[in-house]
């Protein structure tokens, strides 16, 4: 779907877009053999912008569009940078003035990784490195700055938050309410929140209970490997509203988890949570 955006371009906006398909200029090729044959107006800069392209797309710098594409339209770089790009979803002590993270999960489609505040969390950076795309929800006002505060850096890589696609296609809530909205069902864990995570994790400070950490774990990893379905659900949607329809992406199987959240443990956080 990339080779087929335009959107990054300069001057061009959805209806512009849109009409260029209509024409029958579907890619950068046909777009540029458009501006050298005088069939739409001839500009040094889409023509230099369109090398760019290309260039960036082959060294697969994802950011390069990222930057440059709307907020609701990354998703289109989830075809060419799938295999690229990595979920993320964090927990938290809170929202307190001392709030720290606690535990991260990301998932690359193929395997899944944690990382536990006080123990490996400082791993976190050499691995995300190994990515160029990383796929969140609400990620652009949450997770990546707490994490971009919380280790002093700056995240370099393109990142697609699925918030502003889900609002595009006319979803809007929290991740859970969009995943129920979506299709996907929730098992064991449904009805656990943020809120029950601050609790499971306060339960494994004061107990060291490794029953609430893995409790915890497991609600943090659902998170990630549900958002790999709903990316490539909203994809899929989104895909057909265009003229690309034989682009749809195969829905992921999801992988199973290494922990098993403790059911019992949890009804009793969930009580206390009420």
């Amino acid at each position: 779907m990339l080779g087929n955006t335009f959107l990054h371009l300069s001057g061009i906006g959805p209806k512009r877009e849109r009409q260029l398909w209509e024409k029958n200029i579907l890619n950068w090729d046909t777009l540029e053999y458009a501006l050298k044959t005088g069939e739409i107006k001839h500009s040094s800069i889409l023509e230099k912008e369109l090398s760019l392209s290309r260039r960036n797309l082959e060294e697969k710098n994802a950011a390069f569009f990222s930057e440059r594409l709307p907020a609701d339209a990354p998703w289109r770089l989830l075809n060419d940078f799938r295999h690229l790009a990595v979920y993320l979803d964090i927990e938290t002590t809170g929202l307190g003035k001392d709030d720290h993270v606690t535990t991260i999960s990301i998932y690359d489609g193929k395997e899944l990784k944690y990382y536990v505040w006080g123990d490996n969390l400082q791993n976190f950076l050499e691995d995300i490195n190994k990515y160029k795309l990383i796929i969140t929800y609400n990620g652009k006002c949450f997770d990546i700055p707490f994490l971009e505060n919380h280790f002093q850096t700056r995240f370099k890589h393109a990142h697609l938050d699925l918030r502003y696609v889900l609002k595009k296609l006319g979803y809007t809530g929290g991740l859970k309410s969009c995943e129920k909205q979506m299709g996907i069902q929730r098992k064991d864990l449904d009805g656990v929140n943020g809120y029950t995570a601050v609790l499971l994790w306060q339960e494994y400070i004061k107990n060291k209970s490794t029953r609430a950490l893995e409790t915890l774990l497991s609600y943090n990893m659902e998170d990630t490997i549900n958002l790999e379905k709903l990316a490539h659900l909203c994809y899929n949607r989104l895909i057909m509203q265009t003229p690309f329809k034989n682009q749809i992406l195969p829905v992921p199987e999801e992988p199973s988890l290494p922990f098993k959240p403790d059911l019992q443990l949890l009804q009793k956080i969930l009580l206390k949570r009420n």
